[in-house]
């Protein structure tokens, strides 16, 4: 009786054994994305970084620093790849609909906020189709105009623009990214019109700029700095920062010249599409900030004219959302309409 018994409940487990014994087969040989879920594991092979912007510009020299720092820590590749078109849209739109598995992330700019007003029809939303995983580094603007221009201040500069409306050309990163913002908010706080030249992304944009193409640009400083250290016979007119950069002691800040509400700081970020499990995104905020603390990858930051900054996913969050404020206000206020 009691063998008989022992057989029957052997019977009833042969299903469940079968089953287990399947699936942790399938999990260690056939299914690594499967075996790294049951084991915690990530990340299981090279992970892509989308840059949204031109090679060569401040956000894609961050993403290249931290993509190196995060190799090291993780164990497999990060590869930047640079998806510059539509004011950062188009690579934003391709982190937005990829598999959410923490192996495809957006390295943004602030531009994915601005992005939000500027675009009606823009198919994501920062908020909705992205989780925050945390801020990199913060950074500012400098107000350049070549000699040629024949303006020394900004009070000239904004002297001949009134005098001619739309006459004086300066070049951005791509309409509706941060460069274009940046202007916008400064025409709108003198009063004046200058005509914006596109351009796909920082760096060439700043190249043309420095090839004398174009008389004003408003840089991130982290690609102008090396330039203005390296003897580049352009004027720098102002910053964007609350205060003078330690970069640039000599250059004062737009409140200081009378422009007063034209502080622009622009923020690198890291981003995963929606629905990246909560581990993925605590492993790399974990590491993002240990990064950041990193004297030696400080410093590299540092010498590029940006701040680390680091913190939580909320707090990035939180910034998203008051960016995305008050750059509807400033696209009504302005009426800045883009397709």
């Amino acid at each position: 009786m009691l063998k008989t018994m022992r057989f029957s409940a052997v019977r009833k487990l042969r299903p469940t054994l079968r089953v287990c014994c399947i699936a942790a087969t399938v999990a260690s040989a056939g299914y690594p994305a499967l075996a790294a879920a049951q084991t915690g594991k990530y990340p299981t092979r090279p992970v892509r970084l989308i840059v949204p912007l031109a090679p060569a510009g401040s956000t894609d020299i961050i993403a290249r620093i931290v993509a190196q720092k995060y190799s090291e820590a993780l164990g497999q590749s990060f590869v930047v790849d640079n998806r510059p078109g539509g004011g950062t849209s188009l690579g934003t739109g391709l982190v937005s609909k990829a598999p959410p598995d923490g192996h495809t992330l957006l390295f943004a700019s602030a531009s994915i906020a601005t992005n939000v007003p500027l675009y009606p029809k823009l198919p994501y939303h920062p908020l909705k189709d992205f989780v925050p995983i945390g801020t990199v580094g913060q950074s500012f603007f400098v107000l350049l105009v070549q000699p040629s221009l024949g303006v020394n201040s900004v009070r000239e500069l904004i002297n001949m623009a009134k005098a001619k409306p739309k006459h004086i050309q300066y070049a951005s990163a791509g309409q509706g990214t941060i460069t274009h913002m940046a202007v916008e908010l400064f025409m709108m706080n003198t009063g004046i019109r200058m005509q914006d030249i596109p351009f796909k992304g920082g760096a060439p944009a700043l190249v043309a700029f420095l090839g004398g193409q174009m008389p004003v640009i408003f840089s991130p400083i982290a690609e102008c700095l090396p330039h203005l250290r390296g003897g580049a016979k352009v004027r720098p007119l102002a910053v964007t920062a609350d205060k003078r950069a330690p970069e640039l002691p000599d250059v004062a800040t737009l409140a200081e010249v009378g422009v007063p509400d034209s502080v622009v700081m622009s923020r690198s970020a890291l981003l995963a599409p929606a629905g990246t499990s909560q581990a993925v995104v605590k492993t790399l905020n974990t590491e993002l900030n240990t990064l950041l603390k990193s004297p030696e990858t400080f410093d590299r930051i540092r010498s590029h004219g940006l701040v680390p900054v680091g913190g939580t996913p909320e707090d990035l969050g939180n910034y998203l959302r008051s960016e995305i404020e008050r750059w509807t206000k400033v696209v009504k206020a302005v009426g800045i309409k883009l397709e």
